[in-house]
């Protein structure tokens, strides 16, 4: 009866785990804006090759689809740094098919010898590439740009920004931005990742996590939405549930899928 007790714990505590870190969790934004009205877009961002839903990916796809993006981000970390990519290709070829989308490396791509092979792939699926770069759309009239940077610390091209155009930044890494880079204000949206929450979350107490990575212990900037003057920062806590976290499991912090509605 004693080992029994003791399974039975164990097993509900690794099915509070899993529903309170693994399970993934689909998190709506709205955002305002004078220059544009009525743009959906889904931000993906740490996949860190992972799956949702089986191998076919239709956990996540699924929640697109329900969605109906006008636009789909994926913001950096889309494959871990060493491992596989074929989850995260799978994923980006059924997203591309049906939806606009773009996409920035993250300090994982960077950290593979095989990064440049891996872009390759994405760009077959006519998925933009935006390392320090950019891309343009026109979605229901209105003309949007989406630019990408892996560090801000090597980007300079605020001065270049069309106020024409609503302006995207890929920033992966958020803890770049307040206070020692003002003049990112300038875009009108900004999209991060790289934090996966703080890992340990508490509601309430430990809102930002215990740790993020360039953040360390307490972190100030792993999720949430920030507003300064009109330029709006979203930090989305990723997708990330790799086997190599199994023994540091995400704790109140379940993987996000981003859902960000502009009117």
């Amino acid at each position: 009866m004693k080992k029994f007790k003791i399974t039975a714990v164990v097993l509900v505590i690794v099915v509070l785990l899993y529903a309170w870190g693994f399970a993934l969790k689909p998190i709506n934004y709205s955002v305002e804006s004078e220059k544009i009205n009525n743009l959906k877009i889904v931000f993906i961002s740490d996949l860190h090759n992972c799956f949702f839903g089986g191998t076919d990916q239709s956990g996540i796809f699924e929640k697109i689809e329900k969605f109906k993006p006008d636009l789909v981000l994926f913001g950096g970390d889309v494959i871990d740094y060493k491992g596989g990519t074929k989850y995260s290709l799978k994923l980006m070829k059924m997203v591309s098919e049906k939806y606009n989308c773009a996409y920035t490396a993250g300090n994982h791509e960077e950290m593979r010898e095989d990064e440049d092979e891996f872009f390759e792939e994405v760009r077959k699926l006519n998925i933009p590439v935006i390392n320090d770069d950019f891309t343009e759309f026109n979605i229901n009239n209105q003309k949007i740009r989406v630019y990408g940077i892996i560090d801000y610390n090597n980007y300079h091209k605020e001065d270049e920004l069309d106020s024409d155009y609503y302006n995207i930044l890929l920033m992966h890494q958020p803890e770049q931005f307040e206070p020692y880079n003002p003049n990112l204000k300038k875009f009108d949206l900004i999209l991060s990742g790289h934090a996966h929450g703080g890992q340990w979350r508490i509601p309430f107490i430990l809102e930002q996590g215990l740790y993020a990575p360039d953040q360390g212990i307490f972190p100030g900037y792993t999720t949430g939405k920030y507003q300064y003057g009109n330029c709006t920062h979203i930090i989305s806590r990723g997708l990330a549930k790799p086997l190599r976290m199994i023994f540091i499991p995400r704790i109140f912090n379940r993987p996000e899928l981003s859902l960000i509605d502009i009117s």
